[in-house]
């Protein structure tokens, strides 16, 4: 059963990112980047549909040349999803993106040269409702900041996120978010606490490299959740040296534990012990690849023995008990049916699946009634 999060989320302005609200009482988004040469399209195509396979809500995708923007128009062609075009240095590439159809720009604008060239570019954002994103990044400090603090910090980052803010603000533009991203957790989350005070535009977390697939997850997990659950953050990235579909899963799975997104299968699962009357970890190994494809959100209980199995059974949208001879369902919290261990994992995936094809035709029902 779904509950709601006792989070009070930081008060936002709204923006979008092609359909995508961000900030304000929007939920917050999922966004991932592709790690392809963006010259090859059809690489980055696929790519892509494999991150919207996982429900990503955005992707960025990186622009270094203009022979890049012109392939990124193609893909923007060949996708769903809105796209972030992430653009250093060369103003005209991010006039160029602007042309072919990018729902965001990434780019900070004290960094594309003189007060011309950030009118132009800002000119052909608001000419097309485009936001844009400011990224500071720790690693990557304008060199006057370097020396006054004399290595990156939580101050830092913010007032260099403040002078690019400065930048729009004088040209009256305020349709951006910003982060202010370091492999360090302790001052990310500093920075972004400081810059939640200062500006009321969305912000967009991360831990930026944040490391391989587990130690990644992990940092990120702390960083990110200490933030989510002080209320800060309207959109974030996974920043994982893995599949970028990976760091999509992350992120969802991030914001379910925090009940600030229920997108997909939410297990509830026991480590098992000697107690089990069944291979839980075998079990939840098949079931969690094989239901991967559904974003319908479901809780589901998977748990060995009936020491804590009914209680969390009878919580959940869909609940397994391990018993002996049989296995007990439960379903909306009430007892179901049996199941033995033979085909165990087979019939409990059609069970999901018929349950979430259920719950989302009354999702549906309510859409279409408002």
């Amino acid at each position: 059963m779904q509950h709601t999060s006792p989070i009070q989320r930081r008060k936002s302005r709204q923006i979008h990112v092609g359909k995508v609200p961000v900030g304000g009482d929007a939920p917050i988004s999922v966004q991932s980047m592709t790690n392809t040469e963006t010259c090859d399209v059809d690489a980055t195509v696929a790519q892509i549909r494999r991150m919207e396979q996982a429900g990503v809500d955005l992707v960025r995708v990186s622009v270094p040349s203009m022979e890049a923007a012109e392939a990124f128009g193609k893909i923007r062609q060949q996708v769903e999803t809105p796209l972030i075009a992430d653009i250093h240095f060369d103003y005209k590439i991010a006039l160029r993106v602007a042309e072919l159809g990018v729902d965001c720009l990434r780019i900070n604008p004290g960094n594309i040269g003189n007060e011309s060239r950030i009118r132009e570019v800002v000119s052909a954002a608001r000419d097309r409702a485009i936001p844009i994103r400011i990224g500071v990044n720790a690693g990557s400090l304008e060199k006057d900041l370097q020396k006054k603090y004399g290595e990156p910090t939580p101050e830092a980052l913010v007032e260099s996120a403040l002078r690019h803010v400065e930048h729009l603000d004088r040209l009256d533009f305020q349709d951006f978010k910003v982060s202010v991203k370091a492999s360090d957790v302790f001052m990310a989350v500093a920075a972004y606490r400081q810059l939640a005070r200062e500006i009321e535009q969305p912000l967009h977390l991360g831990i930026t490299e944040a490391g391989g697939l587990r130690s990644g997850t992990v940092k990120s997990a702390v960083g990110l959740g200490i933030l989510l659950m002080e209320g800060i953050g309207d959109t974030l990235r996974i920043s994982l040296a893995a599949d970028p579909v990976e760091e999509v899963k992350v992120g969802f799975d991030l914001l379910k534990s925090l009940r600030l997104r229920n997108k997909g299968i939410n297990f509830i699962a026991c480590p098992s012990c000697s107690r089990q009357n069944f291979d839980v970890v075998a079990t939840m190994n098949a079931l969690e690849s094989r239901v991967e494809d559904l974003l319908t959100p479901l809780d589901v209980a998977v748990i060995g023995c009936v020491v804590n199995g009914p209680g969390e059974a009878r919580e959940a949208d869909l609940g397994l008990t391990g018993g002996s001879p049989q296995h007990l369902v439960y379903v909306d919290g009430k007892p179901a049916n049996k199941l033995t261990s033979d085909n165990l994992v087979d019939e409990l995936e059609a069970l999901i699946r018929s349950k979430a094809a259920e719950k989302q035709a009354k999702l549906d029902q309510l859409i279409h009634k408002n």
